[in-house]
């Protein structure tokens, strides 16, 4: 009995210490957050900025990183002797933010599944290059991250979240004046916009569409040479990838020095891949380099023709089986049927990476054979509801000549009722 009392009352103590004393109880002084706060806009902003920032959640402030003695009130808070640093120039960011993000020990007490080798991969990177050279604009931590209001890779308002990285990127390689000295291009963020992958990412939202660090890599980006270009891509399209390298192209374009994807496909402004690449007309990829009548022309267009063919007879069982379904017949099976004859196109498109004609034949016979019968499967059901019409004029016919049969008997019956009354 008395146990439970302690017990009670041991609950309500530190119920009552939770909810009423708790946050009357003075708080860690941050002399940095009280006067920045009551100063300017652009000096006030970093107190802004830190209220959502994921080092603040964890417990660190202005001084973790700036320096100085947040316990003062006064000037002394910022004196040299106390470790304050002030602005932070470009090369102490990187090592200001690797000497906790590169110490495995200290960083599996906030996030063990965080990496810890940003910084040597920094500095393999073409921006860590230029760093090590003194090169005071090149990007660091804070600059892609932001030095204050730093959210995590998962929150959308996060400037390295999917869709953001584009536009952080560009920040710096979309600036002509900015990177005037390097001598790159700056309209990669444009020509992205209206690639198949820009378009995936922006307006569609997909978040697996890849944006520049898919590509270029994250902390030790780089440009991708002529002899990588396809193994980043291999990243996500490695079936045309492995087609591609058992294919003649993969010699003739290691032996012209061509990047293989890119030659066909471009770089930043990738546009949606159609089958008017492929072939010997106009818009297609392949006449760049194969001449008229040459062996790779004639190939190209075998391999334009066969999908065409294919795909001429997916229509016309499309439209037949469609004719019929209007008419009443049911063709739901013949009409499945035909997202295998889709397949076949896919995989004839992809086929093509390999330049293969006895396997990309192979596919559009499997395909057309599917197509076929479905298209006879649709002329079946249209002799079929022709078939059910003329039964049905017929039948229409006799019941017709019924009931006239039946008027023409009510009328005799009615006059012969007449006749014997007279």
């Amino acid at each position: 009995m008395v146990i439970n009392k302690i017990k009670y009352f041991l609950i309500f103590f530190i119920s009552f210490f939770l909810i009423f004393i708790n946050p009357i109880l003075p708080q860690k002084k941050d002399s940095c957050v009280d006067c920045h706060s009551q100063l300017e806009r652009n000096l006030s902003l970093p107190v802004k900025e830190m209220e959502a920032d994921i080092h603040r959640e964890r417990g660190f402030s202005c001084f973790t990183c700036h320096g100085g003695d947040p316990a003062l009130d006064d000037e002394s808070s910022m004196d040299e002797k106390k470790g304050f640093l002030g602005k932070l120039n470009k090369k102490k960011i990187l090592s200001l933010c690797s000497g906790c993000h590169s110490n495995p020990d200290f960083m599996k007490k906030f996030n063990p599944s965080l990496r810890v080798d940003q910084a040597e991969l920094y500095a393999s990177s073409q921006h860590g290059k230029l760093l090590a050279s003194d090169d005071d604009k090149v990007a660091v931590c804070s600059d892609c991250h932001k030095p204050h209001g730093i959210l995590p890779s998962n929150n959308p308002k996060s400037s390295i979240f999917p869709v953001n990285v584009p536009e952080t990127c560009g920040i710096c390689h979309s600036n002509s004046k900015y990177m005037e000295e390097y001598k790159i291009p700056v309209d990669q963020l444009d020509t992205f916009r209206k690639s198949v992958h820009g378009v995936a990412l922006f307006e569609k939202r997909d978040l697996g569409a890849p944006a520049c660090n898919d590509c270029h890599g994250n902390h030790g980006s780089t440009p991708p040479q002529v002899t990588s270009v396809a193994n980043v891509c291999r990243q996500c399209h490695g079936s045309a990838g492995e087609l591609f390298s058992e294919s003649p192209h993969k010699k003739a374009f290691d032996e012209m020095g061509l990047s293989e994807c890119e030659a066909c496909h471009g770089n930043h402004e990738i546009s949606k891949p159609t089958d008017e690449m492929l072939g010997t007309g106009e818009g297609a990829v392949c006449v760049k380099c194969h001449e008229v009548n040459s062996r790779g022309y004639n190939v190209a267009f075998k391999m334009k023709q066969s999908i065409d063919e294919l795909k001429n007879k997916e229509r016309k069982a499309k439209e037949i089986l469609r004719k019929a379904e209007k008419a009443g017949v049911e063709v739901g099976e013949a009409i499945f049927s035909l997202n295998d004859v889709n397949t076949s196109i896919t995989k004839a498109r992809n086929l093509i990476h390999g330049l293969d004609m006895t396997r990309i034949e192979e596919t559009i016979k499997d395909g057309s054979a599917i197509a076929d019968k479905a298209y006879k499967d649709g002329e079946k059901a249209i002799e079929e509801a022709s078939f059910r019409r003329k039964g049905l004029g017929v039948s229409l016919i006799f019941i017709i000549l019924f009931i006239v049969s039946l008027l023409y008997k009510i009328r005799q019956i009615e006059k012969r009722k007449i006749q014997r009354g007279k």
